[in-house]
């Protein structure tokens, strides 16, 4: 039996890490699903037009350390921005989805758009400069040299886009639990996700 766990929010926010720990607990399996649109990016950052990357894409090319890169992400960005991409997507992750056994999907639009009848839906936000903070950290410890307001910089810019552009925005679904990590360890953001999922399990 299929139970789909929508877990949508801007770039480092914790939705990852909350996706990840929420399919450990649950059993379910779990799909990063901007790894897609950066396996797309970074093989257009090597001359690959956006569309022939989505449409060849494979499974093997979301294992690629070089998708965490800042310049991949911006690529990602902007190949998340196109409309024929993006459909080219959709099926692996609506399939993905409805496998059984319980799946959880984290990204930009799987709530509103990918699986908008997902059984649990969760908007995860926090404050600009908490993320760059975040994300700045795990940068230096993968060995990049960045400064938290060069950071904080690409994920307004990233922001920006993912917000208002024309197909499937960044928003929260109407039903989704709005989950805010700004002042919250991983332990009590996983922990809230967790109950609010038990509870819609046993409805």
């Amino acid at each position: 039996m299929s139970f789909a766990v929508a877990i949508d929010g801007p770039a480092a926010s914790g939705k990852g890490t909350i996706a990840r720990a929420v399919a450990a607990h649950f059993g379910f399996l779990h799909l990063d699903t901007g790894l897609l649109y950066r396996a797309v990016g970074r093989q257009m950052l090597d001359g690959v037009a956006a569309l022939k990357a989505a449409e060849m894409l494979t499974p093997d090319r979301l294992d690629d350390p070089s998708l965490r890169h800042a310049d991949v992400a911006q690529a990602a960005s902007k190949a998340a921005a196109i409309p024929e991409v993006r459909a080219a997507l959709v099926d692996f992750q609506r399939a993905f989805a409805r496998r059984d056994g319980g799946a959880v999907l984290d990204g930009r639009d799987i709530g509103t758009v990918i699986c908008p009848d997902a059984e649990a839906k969760l908007f995860v936000i926090a404050a600009p400069e908490i993320r760059a903070h975040r994300r700045c950290a795990e940068l230096r410890a993968s060995g990049f040299d960045v400064t938290e307001a060069e950071v904080l910089d690409d994920l307004r810019a990233r922001d920006e886009r993912d917000m208002n552009r024309a197909d499937a925005p960044l928003k929260p679904a109407e039903d989704a639990l709005m989950l805010d990590t700004t002042e919250m360890s991983i332990n009590d953001a996983v922990a809230k996700a967790v109950a609010v999922i038990e509870k819609l399990r046993g409805a």
